[in-house]
């Protein structure tokens, strides 16, 4: 890989921080923590913390950090020719997201551009402002076009100059935007309803196996756990890192900036809303629908709310910015180790980011099929990572490349007991689960996503041969 790397630790905590920390913790937690009862979602979420992404991303950092070659290239070098597809599965389940995160980053910088130009007034129809902006897709692209060039320009830049220095300014000032907007949201007379509703558990839901999924996914899916990115910027650490600490960090870390902005959107819709029904509305309306027509028409109604408005789209943009650099970055290095130059791949990713993102622009019937879907590929994506370490041997790979003579802290054998029998049973038992009640619920996502996984999997399968050849059998030197 290229000499490029970052410069410190702090450097590349912050980078990881900022890929982990993004709008889904802003936009879709919230969200997701109201509809699936509230503290039993977040109790499970936290169990997922544990069983699932802290210990997904320890072995990536591992792996990374061994091989200082892209996903493709570690699957290959750990696992060879035979399960690369593996590897190349993460790489387009990490590039199909950014697909449609880029349009939802779109969004966020339109709407910032709306209050702070004062569009969000008193009396406005919001719900007509954003049914409006989204069925004239020109607009909705030209935004998508926007967020993809400011990806660009970033990743363009490599690793130090660009990701590094960015994540080192964005990320603080991320965090303090939405804690300002929790502190100032549990001022509002009916904030307490918010938190309430946000932490006490509706304890029917832990029945409830798509709670459970939905749960797991949103850890995985915030976290970056089993999306690669971890090996990814792995590549550019310096040798002595600790790989345990760091997961504990970006675990921790991204939960934090998850509760906090939780406390802000839910404390904000309970405090400002006419009544508990109305707030209730609010949170029915999908993810979209609570952000960008009820936050937004609550804005509307206070004094300063073009304000606040504009620092909490300042906010989503920062923390999407952050995480779609780290989805382009995934793809350029699988390029990088394919024999092609940084600028280049970053042109190609870009490009493919464009055009494929199109469709979710268009429609955002398009762009929720696409979250449903490929949101939940993270999770075989899991999977396929902890085969690397379970076919390498558990103990084995936790000794060598976890529990290094630069670790502060000691990994025991509860890894080895997660990573062989929990995170696969994990995987299995809630798939199941779950894949059982949407046949029942809604056939059409159930067919759609085996459709959609079973192609992209066949193909890659059917040609692992020529992506091990590619992206692991080229010759050193050989630049595209």
């Amino acid at each position: 890989m290229a000499e490029d790397r970052f410069t410190s630790r702090w450097g590349f905590i912050l980078a990881a921080l900022g890929a982990a920390i993004g709008t889904g913790n802003i936009w879709r937690f919230p969200r997701e923590a109201a509809k699936y009862g509230g503290g039993a979602f977040i109790v499970a979420w936290i169990i997922a913390l544990f069983l699932w992404s802290i210990p997904l991303l320890m072995t990536e950092f591992a792996i990374g950090r061994k091989t200082r070659k892209s996903v493709i290239g570690s699957f290959a070098e750990f696992l060879g020719e035979k399960y690369v597809w593996m590897g190349a599965w993460i790489v387009f389940v990490s590039t199909a997201i950014n697909f449609y995160y880029s349009v939802v980053m779109g969004w966020t910088i339109r709407y910032f551009f709306l209050s702070a130009s004062g569009g969000l007034y008193k009396g406005v129809n919001t719900s007509s402002l954003w049914y409006s902006f989204i069925s004239t897709p020109y607009k909705v692209i030209a935004f998508h076009v926007i967020a993809v060039l400011l990806g660009w320009f970033v990743v363009r830049r490599g690793v130090s100059k660009g990701i590094e220095l960015t994540n080192k300014i964005l990320l603080p000032s991320l965090l303090f935007l939405i804690t300002v907007a929790a502190i100032w949201s549990l001022t509002l007379p009916n904030a307490i309803n918010g938190l309430k509703y946000m932490f006490i558990p509706r304890v029917h839901m832990f029945g409830n196996a798509e709670m459970w999924i939905h749960a797991l996914a949103q850890s995985a899916w915030s976290c970056s756990a089993g999306m690669g990115m971890a090996i990814t910027y792995a590549v550019y650490t310096k040798k002595r890192e600790d790989v345990a600490l760091n997961a504990f960090i970006v675990g921790f870390g991204n939960n934090s900036a998850s509760l906090i902005a939780g406390v802000a959107v839910l404390c904000t819709l309970f405090g400002l809303s006419p009544t508990i029904a109305d707030a209730y509305r609010g949170i029915e309306a999908g993810s979209s629908g609570l952000t960008f027509i009820h936050l937004a028409h609550l804005f509307s109604l206070m004094p300063v709310g073009a304000l606040i408005a504009a620092i909490f789209f300042l906010s989503m943009s920062f923390a999407a910015l952050t995480s779609l650099i780290s989805g382009f970055e995934i793809a350029i290095c699988s390029l990088m180790d394919a024999g092609f130059e940084r600028k280049r791949a970053a042109n190609y990713i870009a490009l493919a980011t464009l055009l494929f993102g199109l469709p979710s622009a268009i429609s955002i019937s398009v762009l929720e099929n696409q979250d449903a879907v490929w949101s939940l590929g993270l999770l075989p994506s899991g999977l396929f990572i902890s085969f690397i370490a379970i076919k390498y041997g558990a103990s084995k790979f936790r000794s060598a490349f976890i529990n290094t003579e630069d670790s502060d802290i000691f990994v025991g054998k509860w890894w080895d007991l997660i990573i062989c029998l929990l995170l696969p049973a994990e995987f299995f038992i809630m798939f199941v689960w779950f894949m059982a009640e949407v046949v029942k619920t809604s056939p059409l996502t159930f067919a759609t996503l085996v459709i959609q996984w079973g192609t992209v999997m066949f193909l890659l399968v059917r040609f692992r041969k020529k992506l091990y050849s590619i992206f692991y059998s080229r010759k050193e030197g050989k630049k595209k």
